[in-house]
This record gives structure tokens, sequence and C-alpha cells, in this order.
């Protein structure tokens, strides 16, 4: 059960395995602040204190992003210790741009030629 005060979220999407997967995100708080917390797996991802619990929901989004998961979602399930069960929207987070692939050199694209030809 949350606490008194805090908010709770359900976070989905795909994780840096492209597995999908739904968790929920719990605040703790240190000092005049709020930390995120999502345990997925056997991983614990904790951020630094922030003054507000969706500042510290913001930086866990990017942390995440960061370690390749993508599409990600948010449900706010608590809000302020009440239960709102499912009665809240998706919030949606743009995935970060994806870095361009480096381009072939020739060697390489003459090999993969190659490869392409042999499986013909």
């Amino acid at each position: 059960m949350a606490q008194a005060g805090f908010d709770k979220h359900q976070l989905a999407g795909l994780d840096d395995r492209e597995r999908g997967f739904s968790r929920p995100v719990e605040f703790e708080q240190a000092g005049e602040g709020y930390r995120a917390v999502l345990r997925y797996e056997a991983v614990r991802v904790a951020t630094e204190v922030h003054p507000s619990q969706d500042d510290a929901l913001t930086v866990l989004i990017q942390t995440l992003q960061a370690q390749g998961y993508r599409q990600l979602k948010t449900q706010r399930s608590f809000r302020n210790g009440v239960y709102l069960g499912s009665q809240e929207l998706w919030v949606e987070y743009t995935d970060p741009p994806q870095a361009e692939p480096e381009p072939l050199g020739f060697f390489e694209r003459l090999r993969q030629w190659f490869a392409s030809r042999a499986t013909r």
C-alpha cells in the first residue's frame, strides 16, 4: 500500500532487451525531497532526491531511457495516498532520438554484398 501523502504510478514500456513490462513506481521521502524508486527483476533504480514527486518521476524516466528503455508511459494509481484505480489517463513519454548508424565503409558494403549473393 502507498504511504500516506505519497503518489504511486504504474510504469509500462519496453525494457533494454525489448521485453514488455509493467511495474509500480514508488516514492520515498528523503529530507525535504523525494526519490522515485522502480524495482524490475533484479534491478532497483532510484533517483537522487528532488523537490517534488513529479520531478523525481521525470528523472527516473530519463534515467531509464538512457539505459535503453523505450515506449515508456505512466499512470497515477495513488494521489496523496488515496487509491485512484485506473481513473487517471496514461502519460506517454517521447523516446529520445536514436543515434544514426555509422555509414558503412567500402569493405563492409562489399562483405554485405557477397553475403547477400551467397544466400540467393
